[in-house]
């Protein structure tokens, strides 16, 4: 695509941006025609949370908090009370925005001097990325790190400062300079000074960019626009974070995809959005990138891994259900003419109601104004969104096929190549999950609460994480290893009315001790004349002599076993999905996996079912299919 940098010339940005003075991107306290004419039943909701926070006992940061993280890897119990102050703060600006009788105000002041106060603004999980001395505590010494998370940190100060600057003011003018300083320490000055922060993507340009691009640039973004006062400084970081984001992008496959699953599309195709956007607003639409391609590739990822309800197609870390944030959908969509983008914002937008805007993981300002000011609007516009048969993204390569255009009826299956490297990987070239009548029987189990090993040399211990526990073989005894040189290749596929199918050679994806010469494994479709899912194995061995394997399968619906060769995949007591094989071939064994993580069991119930077929003698010969039918 065309570089985004290349728009505008740095003249061109120079002269379509506003001064500090000039943006208003959304109404401040003082404008209260606008406050007052946001719906009723929203009004109400923001007040109440705001109510919520009164006389709020403002939760500790402590230093062993922090330093739990890198003595025993947990990082919850720091990140749990950080992230609460900061959800306080915002929902108590909202309720103060709303009602302008300064009754949240002492709270608020409250929890701007307690985040003012702390040490670090990074977390006790990222510290370690920005200061290599001693990481285990903040050093008031160094320049600041700017993560995730300061950085939406410095993005609440902006907003607060925007938004609040005169009702602040009358409690005590330093309260203001106070929420300025701060984000000039924290954020501007370290942004324009530091090039080694590896989101960036200027220097250590061997490391793969991911969601922290977009998020981190959308914060910074906004902080110059609503702070800064020098007109060089702001072009100075228009221009530097024009520069990552074209990084960010020149690595993304055309076809949108994002191979840190739909759960992470939020923050990284929205996050984008969220950049575009605020370039777009500032600049008067003179930035205006909304009809490249990728750009556009990018928006429509999230409808296509849409299955049925809250259910999304969960490769790698993701979760099998999120919640979409149905105002950030909508925008997208109606920027770049996508009706099924709009379609799903939509559809969110009504399901959450006037609570929805309570759902955002992370309450950010950016997020939550367009969410409220568009309320009216969204309302007005009540698509139902469509569902595509086929699905197939080649830069990431995933397919995906459904028996019907409704997505509540038949069978669904979706498969992935790719490779081991994947951001947020988990070793799954050639994993496959498989819905019926819209819920999930074979599943991608997602991943545990992150903690240290989550992201440290120990990730690949965790079960979650190996192909054992992914729908894939283990052969002679040998899972799939990590690394980008572990593929999927040869990828092959095709769509038809009446099936669609995917072909990998999964080989490579195993080191050399697994002894494969070969494994072609084919995901089929079949929709008539009786609709099943088939898969094909068909294989070859380095060593005929030496030719073991098992074949996994994870489920979340009871399995019960046939020894004449089907398990019947049970939800509720009733029958959901049939699994049929060759019994004189293989037999089958059923393990219970006690969940204990409450990540997982949020998403599974308390267990899940690794299904493991073993060949009885003689490996089959040239291959062999196991076919899927519903129940």
């Amino acid at each position: 695509m065309n570089a985004l940098s290349d728009l505008l010339s740095p003249d061109e940005i120079a002269a379509s941006l506003p001064s500090k003075a000039d943006f208003r991107p959304f109404p401040t306290i003082e404008r209260r025609d606008a406050w007052e004419q946001l719906p009723a039943d929203l009004r109400t909701s923001i007040i109440a949370e705001g109510e919520a926070y009164l006389g709020f006992e403002w939760p500790r940061l402590t230093a062993a908090m922090y330093m739990e993280f890198l003595r025993n890897g947990n990082r919850t119990r720091y990140d749990g009370p950080y992230h609460k102050r900061r959800r306080a703060v915002t929902s108590l600006a909202l309720a103060e925005c709303i009602e302008n009788e300064g009754r949240f105000l002492d709270d608020l002041v409250d929890g701007v001097w307690l985040i003012a106060e702390e040490t670090s603004w990074v977390i006790s999980a990222h510290n370690r990325m920005f200061q290599r001395r001693r990481p285990d505590l903040p050093d008031v010494s160094a320049v600041p790190g700017i993560d995730l998370f300061a950085l939406e940190t410095g993005g609440l100060f902006a907003w607060l400062h925007y938004l609040l600057r005169p009702a602040l003011n009358r409690i005590h003018p330093l309260i203001d300079e106070r929420i300025v300083h701060e984000v000039r320490r924290r954020i501007l000055e370290p942004y324009l000074l530091r090039d080694d922060c590896w989101w960036m993507g200027i220097a250590g340009r061997e490391k793969r960019l991911n969601n922290w691009t977009p998020w981190c640039t959308s914060n910074c973004l906004a902080a110059f626009l609503l702070v800064e006062e020098d007109a060089g400084r702001r072009l100075q970081a228009v221009r530097k974070s024009l520069a990552s984001l074209d990084r960010f992008l020149a690595e993304h496959p055309a076809d949108g995809g994002c191979d840190e699953g739909p759960g992470y599309w939020n923050k990284s195709g929205g996050s984008l959005f969220d950049c575009l956007e605020l370039l777009y607003g500032a600049t008067g639409g003179r930035f205006d990138p909304f009809a490249e391609p990728l750009v556009r590739n990018i928006g429509a990822y999230i409808h296509k891994a849409h299955i049925h309800g809250d259910f999304f197609l969960n490769f790698a870390d993701g979760p099998p259900r999120i919640a979409v944030e149905g105002d950030l959908a909508y925008r997208y969509g109606k920027r770049i003419g996508d009706g099924n983008l709009t379609a799903l914002g939509s559809a969110f937008h009504r399901a959450l109601g006037p609570e929805g805007w309570k759902k955002m993981k992370f309450l950010s300002f950016l997020r939550v104004l367009p969410a409220l000011f568009n309320y009216a609007a969204i309302d007005g516009d009540p698509a139902a969104p469509a569902f595509s048969r086929d699905v197939w993204m080649d830069g990431i390569q995933v397919m995906a096929a459904r028996e019907s255009e409704a997505p509540d009826r038949g069978l669904y299956v979706a498969m992935k190549g790719g490779h081991n490297e994947e951001s947020h990987n988990h070793n799954d070239v050639g994993h496959f999950v498989l819905y019926a009548d819209g819920l999930p029987v074979l599943v991608d189990v997602g991943v545990e609460e992150y903690t240290a090993r989550t992201f440290g040399a120990e990730r690949y211990d965790i079960w979650t994480m190996q192909s054992a526990y992914h729908s894939v073989p283990t052969i002679n005894g040998v899972m799939q290893r990590n690394g980008s040189r572990f593929r999927a290749a040869h990828a092959s596929y095709e769509a038809a009315p009446d099936a669609s199918r995917l072909t990998l050679e999964l080989a490579s994806a195993y080191p050399p001790e697994a002894g494969i010469a070969s494994w072609s494994r084919t995901c089929r479709l079949v929709r008539c004349p009786q609709a099943a899912v088939e898969l094909a194995e068909r294989f070859a061995f380095a060593d005929p002599s030496a030719c073991r394997f098992t074949l996994n399968y994870v489920a979340c619906c009871r399995p019960d076993a046939d020894p004449a060769g089907a398990i019947v995949f049970r939800r509720d007591g009733r029958p959901a999905l049939r699994m049929e094989y060759d019994a004189g071939q293989f037999a089958a064994n059923v393990e219970t996996i006690e969940l204990e993580d409450r990540k997982l069991k949020h998403s599974w119930g308390e267990r899940l079912y690794r299904i493991v077929l073993t060949p009885r003698n003689a490996v089959p010969q040239g291959g062999f299919t196991i076919r899927f039918l519903k129940a």
